[in-house]
């Protein structure tokens, strides 16, 4: 029972520290990208790929996750898969190789993506009080996040490669965490297995509604991660080391809002509130494109930023009886792709037109956010006519 115990501890103890310094890992690489662009002199296209690149090593992460268990078990896929920040940001402090900056990026989808599902689980799992912990768990990171452009700012004072090496430095201690997490290291039996997958969810419309709805908040989201460090450089509202600090305005308002959602507002109607947040989320981003003060445009982000922060988990708990491994699995992977998307899209018309058209692009998927929930209340109200 005490061996139990500690080791429910030792797993939630975990969880906590794996989140934290995934907030780290995950979020430097927005910034990380423009020091890149900066020091290999890279395209548009190609800093939206090497963005890109992360996403889609984020989905690699969510589809196979739970396929190696099965081969390797937890522990084994876990330590595979999480080594990917270190050897990514160790790449990148290595190398300017366009294929291994590629391969970097990748590396670092893929422990971004592996560090989310396992850490909510560990802390989701070994823990009575789920709401009060995931929220403890979405601060860790947060903080993280909120962490990781003065931990950035401070290493670049002696080199950019040192910056890169201590972001790698701390995707080691990542791992090292999941290492002494006590994760079970033998595969399932046969036995355990379940008898089969449901995938009725692909049949039902409300469940591509809200995909459709989490894919525009990935878009809108991983596009104002990936490029706004640089677009803020380019359009000179910032510079230098000073424009990696709007990651902590984003975190910053990001963290509060969630924490308003988890302990203070009572949201009764969700499709009406994400509509809303979409209409924050779009007006905020066009007067974002018209800035040209520091700022004026640090507290518009700000807004952008809390007005986007509740879409994401009001749209997974609106799943609802829809819940299943199989059907969130599905469901990330394919908003994944519009985080993959519209990141590169940007860079591909940036490198045509400008970044400033590149990055108007983005006002597509925000707009998305309003549509998609009031499709979801009509929706609703039509299956209540015809039961």
């Amino acid at each position: 029972m005490i061996k139990t115990m500690t080791m429910k501890k030792r797993q939630y103890n975990a969880g906590m520290a794996g989140f934290f310094l995934g907030g780290i890992c995950a979020i430097s690489a927005g910034v990380l990208v423009s020091i890149l662009r900066d020091q290999y002199q890279l395209s548009y296209g190609f800093s939206g790929t090497l963005v890109s690149a992360m996403s889609i090593g984020n989905m690699i992460a969510l589809l196979i996750s739970g396929i190696l268990p099965g081969s390797i078990g937890e522990k084994g896929t876990t330590l595979l898969l999480s080594i990917g920040a270190f050897l990514g940001y160790l790449l990148m402090a290595l190398t300017g190789n366009p294929v291994l900056l590629l391969l970097a990026f990748l590396l670092v989808g893929v422990s971004k993506g592996c560090t989310a599902n396992k850490c909510t689980l560990l802390v989701s799992n070994n823990t009575s009080d789920k709401q009060r912990a995931l929220s403890l768990l979405n601060a860790c990171f947060a903080f993280g996040a909120l962490l990781c452009p003065f931990l950035i700012s401070f290493l670049q004072r002696k080199s950019s490669t040192i910056a890169m090496l201590g972001v790698s430095a701390t995707g080691l201690l990542l791992w090292l965490v999941f290492l002494t997490a006590d994760l079970p290291g033998k595969p399932k039996t046969r036995g355990e297995k379940s008898g089969g997958t449901d995938f009725s969810f692909l049949h039902n419309t409300a469940f591509w509604i809200l995909a459709l709805l989490l894919f525009c908040q990935n878009a809108a989201e991983y596009t104002v991660n990936g490029w706004l460090v640089t677009y803020y450089k380019n359009e000179q509202i910032l510079s230098g080391a000073l424009a990696a600090y709007t990651v902590t305005v984003q975190w910053s308002c990001n963290l509060f809002a969630r924490l308003l959602l988890a302990f203070v507002l009572k949201v009764k109607k969700p499709f009406q509130a994400l509509s809303l947040m979409g209409v924050g989320i779009t007006v905020m981003y066009a007067v974002l494109l018209r800035m040209h003060t520091a700022l004026p445009a640090l507290i518009v982000l700000g807004l952008f930023s809390f007005s986007i922060a509740g879409v994401y988990p009001m749209t997974i708990a609106c799943v609802g009886d829809m819940t299943s491994s199989a059907s969130l699995g599905f469901l990330l992977s394919f908003a994944g792709i519009g985080g993959i998307i519209f990141p590169w899209l940007v860079g591909i018309i940036a490198d045509g037109t400008g970044l400033r058209t590149g990055m108007i692009v983005n006002l597509i998927p925000c707009a998305g956010v309003i549509v998609l929930p009031l499709l979801m209340i009509r929706h609703n109200r039509s299956s209540a006519l015809h039961t």
